[in-house]
C-alpha cells in the first residue's frame, strides 16, 4: 500500500508545484520599535509586546514563540513571574504567525533569523549594557539556534531553549521523509489540523482553552508550512556544534511533541560548542512556561540568568543528569 501511494504521489509531483515561501522584501528604511510593533527594514510590521519590571531590568529575555503560536499568547502568562525577578520580557509575532504578515505561509529560515537580529539590536540600543538572552520555545528554539550562528548574529549573551524543536529529517522515518517531500511539491496548499488526540502540550487546562478560542493561534497548517519547519529544524541541529554561547535547555518528562531522542542529540551537539545546562522536569509538559508549575521553571530561568554555572533552585539539572544516565 505504501509503494502504491508513493507512486500516485510521484505522478502528482510531475505537475510539480513549488512550496510557497514568503521571505523579507527589499530594504525600505531603518528598523524601529513602534508602540506595538517592530518595523523591519523591508517595511513589515511585526506585533510586539513588552513586559517590564518596576525598576531598571537586570536582564532581558527576547521571546521567540513556537509553531502555530504568537508572542502574547506564548509569554503573557509567565511574564509577571519573570518581571518580578527584575527581568524584562519582550516578544514579537514571527512572520507567518499571529498577526504578522503572510499568516499561514512559511517566511524562510533566513528571514526568521534576520528578524531576530534586527529586534535584538533595537533592544540593545534601548537597554545599553543590559545582557540580552534569546528565549525560544519549540520552533522558537530552532530559530534562536539558526540566528545565533548566522553570518549576522544578534548581540545576545546566551540562549534558553525550551522543548527545543530540533526534530528534523533525521528523526523521521524514510517513508515519512519521502511523503513530506512529495506532498510539499505536489499539494503544498493542502491544510491539515495540528491537533492530536490523546495528549496535551500542557497540564494547564485554561491555557489550552485560551489557545482553542484565540483566533490568532494557527490550527490548520499548509503542507509547505510544515516542510519549512522541518528545514528549519535541520538547520538548527546542524548549527548547534558551532554555537559558542552559554545555553540552558529546558525539557519536560511529559513532553509528547518533542521526543527524548532529539533533545539528547542537540545536547551532544551543543557539548562540542558551548557551555550548556540541561534542566529536566519529570512532570513537565511541552509548554513548560504555561504549565501549572511554571513558577518553578521561571525561578530556574531567573537563577541561571544571574549565575549560569550555579545549581538551579529546583534541582532540575541534577534530575537531568539522572535522566541522561538512565538513557545510557
Amino acid at each position: 500500500m505504501r509503494a502504491r501511494w508513493l507512486a500516485i504521489l510521484a505522478l502528482l509531483l510531475l505537475a510539480a508545484c513549488t512550496p510557497v515561501v514568503m521571505p523579507a522584501g527589499a530594504p525600505q528604511g531603518p528598523p524601529a520599535i513602534a508602540r506595538d510593533a517592530v518595523l523591519t527594514p523591508d517595511g513589515a510590521r511585526l506585533p510586539f509586546h513588552a513586559w517590564l519590571p518596576e525598576g531598571p531590568p537586570r536582564a532581558i529575555l527576547l521571546g521567540l514563540h513556537g509553531f502555530g503560536d504568537y508572542s502574547f499568547n506564548a509569554f503573557d502568562l509567565p511574564a509577571p513571574l519573570l518581571t518580578a525577578q527584575g527581568i524584562a520580557v519582550y516578544a514579537y509575532d514571527q512572520r507567518g504567525f499571529g498577526a504578522a504578515p503572510h499568516r499561514g505561509y512559511w517566511p524562510g529560515s533566513a528571514t526568521l533569523a534576520e528578524d531576530v537580529s534586527t529586534v535584538a539590536r533595537l533592544l540593545a540600543v534601548r537597554h545599553p549594557g543590559v545582557p540580552i538572552t534569546l528565549l525560544g520555545e519549540s520552533m522558537g528554539a530552532a530559530v534562536a539556534l539558526v540566528a545565533a550562528t548566522s553570518e549576522d548574529p544578534p548581540p545576545v549573551a546566551g540562549l534558553i531553549l525550551m522543548a527545543p524543536g530540533i526534530r528534523g529529517r533525521a528523526a523521521m522515518g524514510a517513508f515519512a521523509r519521502r511523503t513530506l517531500e512529495i506532498a510539499a511539491h505536489a499539494i503544498p496548499a493542502v491544510g491539515f489540523s495540528g491537533s492530536a488526540p490523546g495528549f496535551s502540550p500542557t497540564d494547564n487546562e485554561e491555557a489550552m482553552r485560551r489557545w482553542g478560542r484565540d483566533p490568532l493561534t494557527t490550527k490548520t497548517f499548509r503542507v509547505d508550512l510544515v516542510y519549512g519547519l522541518v528545514e528549519l529544524m535541520d538547520r538548527a541541529l546542524a548549527a548547534a556544534p558551532r554555537l559558542g554561547l552559554r545555553t540552558l535547555i529546558l525539557y519536560g518528562g511529559e513532553d509528547r511533541i518533542v521526543p527524548e531522542a532529539p533533545v539528547r542529540q542537540v545536547m551532544r551537539a551543543l557539548d562540542r560548542g558551548a557551555p550548556v545546562t540541561l534542566a529536566y522536569y519529570p512532570k513537565g509538559h511541552h509548554l513548560l512556561l504555561r504549565d501549572n508549575d511554571r513558577a518553578v521553571v521561571s525561578e530556574d530561568i531567573a537563577a541561571w540568568l544571574a549565575v549560569p554555572g550555579a545549581p538551579l533552585p529546583s534541582g532540575a539539572e541534577a534530575a537531568a543528569a539522572r535522566w541522561l544516565a538512565e538513557a545510557k
